[in-house]
């Protein structure tokens, strides 16, 4: 191994065997790798470890330099995979929102099936109240001159009502009385009109039944008599 003086400050040793080359430039270290891998690193690490400033050869700054990352090209069958996926989705959003459909039908037909399975005997059960009640509106008014046994009967009528009427509200019966209320044609049927000062026109003056409802939907209209205007006064005749 001998050394050489190339120049001021600047001193060169050739490779010898398996020893590498070294230039020994402005008191920094520059190494030729002409060895094999493991003797590269070792002298490597040696030079960074006594220079921390050591700067690569042309060839390594080159590598590192122009390595720039390549996008990859999309794969053709990942996009296919993609818009599978995207209809499959579709498909399966429109099977449950049509299964939720479904669901919500079933049970609001169960329900009904539930709640208005009895309606026809529910409307003959509002059959029997309603004369019921038109057998109380035959006994006379209470006097104090009736007898006692009328009385009793009537307030013993009462009472049967009243707890017959209790029962069918509790099972979803509900009887309602329309008078003083503005005339429905879809819960009311107008069997005459009269005049009336006291009521508007189009309100109930009289119900001749009551209106029965099942579960809130309508089993027997009432019938009533609706308020009308009176006939206009004639007017005089201005030249008169």
């Amino acid at each position: 191994m001998t050394g050489n003086k190339v120049s001021s400050q600047t001193y060169s040793i050739r490779s010898h065997g398996s020893i590498p080359a070294i230039r020994l430039d402005r008191n920094q270290v520059r190494i030729s790798f002409t060895t094999n891998t493991r003797e590269d690193s070792l002298v490597r690490h040696n030079a960074e470890a006594i220079d921390p400033s050591y700067d690569r050869t042309d060839q390594e700054m080159g590598d590192s330099g122009s390595s720039e990352a390549v996008p990859p090209s999309p794969d053709p069958r990942l996009a296919t995979l993609e818009t599978e996926l995207a209809v499959m989705r579709d498909r399966w959003m429109r099977s449950e929102a049509e299964t939720a459909n479904l669901r919500a039908r079933a049970k609001r037909e169960l329900e009904d099936v539930r709640n208005y399975a009895v309606q026809k005997f529910a409307a003959d059960v509002v059959e029997a109240a309603e004369s019921m009640r038109r057998g109380l509106d035959s006994i006379p008014p209470a006097a104090d001159s009736e007898a006692p046994i009328v009385t009793k009967l009537r307030e013993g009528f009462l009472g049967v009502e009243k707890s017959f009427l209790a029962l069918l509200e509790r099972n979803g019966i509900v009887k309602e009385d329309p008078v003083g209320f503005a005339f429905d044609p879809k819960r009311h049927e107008a069997m005459s009109e009269a005049v009336s000062s006291i009521q508007s026109p189009g309100t109930i003056l009289q119900a001749l039944s009551s209106a029965w409802t099942l579960h809130g939907r309508l089993l027997r209209p009432a019938i009533v008599v609706v308020a009308k205007s009176s006939a206009a006064s004639p007017r005089e005749d201005p030249q008169m």
